[in-house]
């Protein structure tokens, strides 16, 4: 295995490439009593074409949420309860580009590694499981259809992109699901979930050549050549949407206001524009902002705003988000205000505070295992090398993040979604 430190984090990571092409990442923790591990395939709700043995494949939305939730299944029972009785705190979940399976243990870490390697990477399904899934997880999405923060941030990134799959959900939706039947899991499995598109991260006390040496003796020995994926056409620099608008039971309008950035590449560019695209929302409407100080003061936004970045294949945005009694007045706040740091530039005081206070943050974060695991994997799957984050932040500077709001916050980039009460309809 290959070791490498890094010195200013204080921490150390082993490293192994398998023969089946899985990758392992061991962060040891001498003297933890907690151990973690992460194990994860590079596929989320947005890999609905794919090609397969040459051939194109369209599944329907949400087969990967959907095989989460299958994968628990084992011919002998179910995978959750065998690691819970063993002592592990089990759990799972799909993000648009990503499926991990997890646990917690205090002890017995290796029969539980080899029960979550197993029963990931053995599927078993019978059609009369999953149409009994079918209903279960229509259930849940109805759920989540019924809540306004989720309607919002959906709207939202339907406003935003016209084409890419980053705007259909997740979990599918009812009549999308209703096409998922057991030979759908089989294959996307095949697809996806083989050791050359995975990863496995683990942290905590434990000696990194046992845990290879357990995948070895679980996982399958070959793995398949890499899947090739389509997102659709090439999205224009502009927001589909200027403006997106429903009405639901909420007593306070609720909003999420994007800004499309440009794509982020893989690499250690990624981290550095997601750092870049951070910092430019704090220095925007952060809490720290004097603009976040104007609008709560006039009562525009309350401690629920919050803003951001994210980025994914193919496509990335910044947002900001909460209750207002007057969305669009917020909208052209930011606009202006970010007009205004583009043009007259960012105060250098705040900026270095708050470059400081997104490090600390970062730091911080090692102290979880779970953080340290996931952050890896994701990092992985990008080409970031997820632990250099100090390197990366020494090449983020003020003229970027001003370069940033100038680019990405403007007008035709910019879609505002709203949820409103029924009497404002």
């Amino acid at each position: 295995m290959d070791k490498k430190q890094y010195t200013r984090v204080g921490e150390t990571l082993w490293q192994e490439k398998l023969e089946n092409g899985l990758t392992v990442f061991v962060n040891p923790r001498p003297g933890f009593q907690k151990k973690f591990a992460f194990f994860a395939t590079n596929y989320g709700g947005m890999d609905m074409r794919f090609s397969l043995n040459g051939a194109w494949q369209d599944t329907p939305a949400g087969v990967a949420h959907f095989l989460e939730h299958k994968m628990f299944d084992t011919e002998d029972g179910n995978a959750l309860q065998d690691l819970a009785t063993n002592g592990a705190s089990p759990n799972a979940f799909t993000s648009s580009a990503l499926t991990g399976y997890h646990f917690e243990c205090t002890e017995k870490f290796e029969e539980n590694l080899k029960i979550l390697l197993s029963f990931v990477s053995v599927p078993w399904f019978t059609q009369e499981s999953v149409d009994k899934e079918q209903g279960i997880i229509g259930q849940e999405i109805q759920m989540i259809e019924d809540d306004p923060e989720w309607q919002v941030f959906m709207h939202l990134l339907s406003g935003l992109y016209a084409h890419h799959p980053i705007r259909v959900s997740v979990a599918g939706s009812r009549e999308s699901i209703s096409h998922i039947t057991a030979d759908t899991l089989y294959a996307c499995h095949k697809a996806f979930y083989n050791p050359s598109n995975m990863v496995l991260c683990v942290s905590g006390d434990v000696d990194p050549q046992r845990v290879c040496d357990i995948a070895r003796e679980i996982l399958p020995a070959q793995g398949n050549p890499p899947i090739q994926r389509d997102y659709g056409p090439e999205e224009s620099p502009a927001a589909a949407q200027a403006m997106q608008e429903m009405v639901m039971e909420v007593s306070t309008p609720i909003f999420q206001l994007g800004f499309k950035a440009d794509p982020a590449p893989n690499g250690q560019e990624r981290l550095r524009r997601q750092l870049i695209g951070t910092l430019a929302m704090e220095v925007l409407c952060g809490s720290s902002s004097p603009l976040y100080a104007k609008l709560y003061r006039e009562g525009l936004i309350n401690q629920k705003f919050a803003c951001g970045y994210e980025a994914y294949p193919g496509c990335a945005f910044l947002y900001a988000g909460g209750e207002s009694r007057d969305p669009q007045a917020v909208r052209q706040a930011l606009l202006d205000e970010a007009a205004r740091l583009g043009r007259e530039g960012v105060d250098a005081p705040l900026f270095q505070r708050l470059k400081k206070a997104a490090y600390g943050n970062m730091v911080r974060g090692l102290n979880s295992l779970e953080m340290v695991c996931i952050e890896q994997a994701q990092g992985y799957f990008a080409g970031v090398d997820y632990l250099d984050f100090p390197a990366v932040f020494d090449t983020v500077h003020k003229a970027q993040v001003e370069e940033a709001l100038r680019s990405w916050c403007t007008e035709t980039r910019t879609t505002l979604a709203v949820v409103r009460p029924q009497e404002n309809a």
